[in-house]
């Protein structure tokens, strides 16, 4: 399994996988921690860490938390498994489709703007209109803002790519979208309220993301910087090795080798397939030539 993991982390282009993957990892690490927990007869503990996760409604318990802007979106319910399952099948289903057309940075850009959008929405609400002051909501777990928000950008984008959907047959995404956001609308006044006005704030923003990608500004940028800074920092700096360039005669110099065998040519093929033909290095590029000479 970790294995699997590690290469779902290498792949190219593959963000929407790597995202589901953290939310999995969450979930599957704070259940364990959570029947222990109970089991122990500690549940106030395991409420205690949730708490630190979720983002509250209240904006005086927020100042408190303001990391929870983003920790919740990776949080979902552990009474109703149907939350973290729809949630990631959206994602994988709409983020695959995503990623082919803008690529990975965009997509974990996005994923985190959703989410912001979100959470100030619902702050926002549930502190200025008395409707929703007046219902006291508790907590806000989920990655609905962050999914919703990947899904209206897919479908501005792409209005008219067409999913095939069990029992129902072709359908344009655009509706599937405009069918997601009019229930989330509908919701906004019920039993969760408070997520479905989240719901719409991701919507919003996926929205208007793509809209002003097209006209050349990217809001996202802000965080791919950052995320590549983090990532400079992580990395493990090369060690300093000093070399010496051996001289060679014509007839010494070694040949380069011309030949491919059929794996390596089938692996080259399965990158191209997964990542397009720039995810090559250098030296793929020069065997795949070199092969297409034969």
């Amino acid at each position: 399994m970790f294995e699997d993991f590690k290469n779902a982390f290498q792949r190219y282009n593959n963000a929407h996988v790597q995202l589901i993957i953290v939310n999995v990892v969450v979930f599957v690490a704070l259940a364990v921690v959570m029947v222990f927990l109970r089991a122990l007869k500690f549940p106030e503990v395991f409420d205690s860490i949730l708490d630190q996760l979720a983002i509250p409604a209240a904006i005086g318990n927020f100042l408190q938390k303001p990391w929870t802007l983003l920790t919740y979106a990776f949080i979902h319910s552990f009474d109703d498994v149907f939350h973290i399952v729809f949630n990631m099948l959206f994602l994988y289903w709409f983020g695959k489709l995503f990623v082919e057309y803008l690529g990975s940075d965009k997509i974990v850009a996005l994923y985190l703007l959703g989410a912001l959008a979100g959470a100030m929405i619902y702050l926002l609400v549930y502190n200025t209109i008395p409707f929703y002051i007046e219902r006291n909501s508790s907590d806000m777990i989920g990655a609905s803002a962050a999914v919703y928000a990947i899904v209206v950008a897919t479908a501005t984008l792409l209005p008219d790519y067409t999913f095939f959907l069990l029992f129902i047959g072709p359908v344009r995404i655009k509706y599937i979208a405009a069918f997601y956001i009019f229930i989330s609308f509908v919701g906004s006044v019920g039993t969760n309220a408070g997520g479905n006005v989240a719901h719409l704030g991701g919507a919003l923003m996926g929205f208007v993301y793509i809209k002003q990608l097209q006209a050349g500004v990217n809001w996202g940028n802000w965080i791919t910087i950052t995320i590549d800074w983090f990532k400079g920092l992580l990395a493990a700096k090369p060690k300093v090795k000093v070399t010496y360039r051996k001289q060679y005669s014509e007839a010494q110099k070694p040949k380069a080798k011309s030949s491919i065998s059929q794996d390596e040519l089938d692996a080259i093929l399965d990158k191209i397939s997964d990542g397009g033909y720039e995810s090559l290095t250098k030296e793929e590029k020069e065997k795949l030539f070199n092969a297409s000479k034969k």
